[in-house]
């Protein structure tokens, strides 16, 4: 699970509107879900089980009738619309349309977990704007989230 991670790359951007990107990417030398729906729904459910385990089990998500919220002790994190699973000839991605929460300034941004059919794994998050500010997300949020993508990734090409 230390190992080295092929190909690791982590690239941050604030746009001009404060909008932040982040993506994590590694290179798998196999595909680790298979290239289906059901493939992108476990690469979901292996990220969050990764929140919950690195967290030690104080950061969760719950799922509701119109998506989900990651919660720390019932303080909503980040709310998400209905998750969007897809499948085609260029890999697997499942993503969650961020819809508010403590740590979102406003309803806009997604993460997104993906498959390619190159064997790359990905963690983006894209358009985001931290409630925190672009200072405090840099220092905090954006340091757990690269953490948590690395352990991700070595725990999914791991098994």
């Amino acid at each position: 699970m230390h190992g080295r991670l092929n190909g690791w790359r982590s690239v941050h951007e604030l746009g001009e509107n404060g909008a932040i990107d982040s993506d994590e990417r590694v290179s798998a030398s196999r595909a680790v879900v298979p290239s289906t729906p059901a493939g992108a729904r476990l690469l979901g459910e292996r990220y969050w089980l990764t929140v919950r385990r690195a967290s030690f089990g104080l950061v969760r998500l719950r799922t509701e009738r119109d998506g989900s919220v990651l919660h720390l002790a019932g303080a909503p994190l980040l709310r998400f619309g209905r998750t969007e699973l897809s499948a085609d000839t260029d890999g697997v991605r499942c993503s969650f349309p961020i819809r508010g929460g403590l740590l979102a300034r406003c309803a806009t941004g997604a993460l997104t977990l993906s498959q390619s059919s190159d064997g790359e794994l990905r963690a983006a998050l894209t358009g985001f704007k931290p409630r925190l500010g672009t200072r405090l997300y840099d220092r905090i949020q954006r340091r757990l989230h690269v953490a948590i993508s690395r352990r991700f990734f070595r725990e999914l090409i791991d098994t």
